[in-house]
C-alpha cells in the first residue's frame, strides 16, 4: 500500500489536512521567503518521513517544483516511500563530500510530477559534523535556485544534534507528534532544544489519529502557529 496518500487519495480527509498544513505554511510566510521546510519529530516512529513525503506531494500539486532531501543520514527511508533506488555512491551524504558534484547524478525524479528526491546515500560515521559543514549551506543555496520548495526530512530531535544543525538553513520548522504516544514533556524538550540554537518551532503536525469507522489507523494533521 502506497504511503503517498495525497497522490493516491487526493480527496481523503488526510489529504485535505496536509493541504491545510501547506496553506498555513504559505500564509504564515506572506512577505517572507519560504523555500526550505524542515520536518522532524521528538523521537523515532512518529511518522515524520511519511508526513514529509506527503507534504512534498501537496506542494507539487500546487504547481511547485519540489525537492525532498533525506537528511536522516542514520535511518533515511524516503527512497522506499518514493520507490527510488538509494545508490550509496550518489546520495545526500556523498554529495556533501564531493568536491565538484554534478547535481543531476544525485537528484532523482520520482513518479510524482514535480517531485524530486535527493536520497540519503551512504551512512557516514559522523552525521552531525557532516551536516554542520559550510558546504551544506553552499549546497542548499545552490538548490534553492533550482526548486520552489525544499523539504528536509530530518532525524528525531531528542538525543541527536543532526536536526539542530539543519535549523540554520530552514525557513520553517515543523514537528510531527504521534497521538497518544508523544508526551507533552518530550515536545517541551524539543522546543527548548530549538531555543538553544536560536530556532523556533513553527508548527506541530498531529499524526496517527484513529478513526472509529475505519479498520485501520488513518492519519490527520494539525498545524499550530506559535
Amino acid at each position: 500500500m502506497s504511503e503517498l496518500i495525497v497522490n493516491t487519495k487526493p480527496r481523503s480527509a488526510f489529504s485535505e489536512a496536509i493541504k491545510t498544513v501547506r496553506t498555513n505554511l504559505l500564509f504564515s510566510h506572506m512577505g517572507k521567503e519560504l523555500k526550505i521546510v524542515l520536518i522532524s519529530s521528538a523521537k523515532p516512529g512518529e511518522g515524520k518521513s511519511f508526513i514529509a513525503a506527503n507534504l512534498a506531494v501537496a506542494f507539487a500539486q500546487n504547481e511547485k517544483e519540489v525537492l525532498i532531501i533525506d537528511c536522516d543520514l542514520r535511518r533515511g527511508r524516503q527512497h522506499k516511500i518514493f520507490n527510488v533506488k538509494n545508490d550509496r555512491r550518489f546520495g545526500f551524504s556523498n554529495l556533501l563530500i564531493e568536491p565538484e558534484p554534478k547535481l543531476e547524478r544525485y537528484i532523482k525524479q520520482t513518479e510524482i510530477e514535480n517531485v524530486y528526491l535527493l536520497p540519503v546515500g551512504a551512512t557516514p560515521p559522523n552525521p552531525s559534523e557532516l551536516l554542520g559543514m559550510e558546504k551544506t549551506k553552499i549546497l542548499l543555496e545552490r538548490l534553492k535556485r533550482n526548486f520552489d520548495i525544499i523539504i528536509l526530512d530530518c532525524p528525531p530531535v531528542l538525543g541527536l544534534n543532526d536536526t539542530l544543525m539543519m535549523t540554520k538553513y530552514s525557513d520553517a520548522n515543523c514537528i510531527v507528534v504521534s497521538a497518544n504516544d508523544t508526551k507533552t514533556d518530550e515536545l517541551e524538550r524539543v522546543k527548548k532544544s530549538f531555543e538553544k540554537v536560536d530556532a523556533k518551532v513553527t508548527g506541530v503536525i498531529l499524526n496517527n489519529i484513529e478513526q472509529q469507522d475505519n479498520a485501520y489507523h488513518d492519519y490527520y494533521s494539525s498545524y499550530l502557529e506559535e
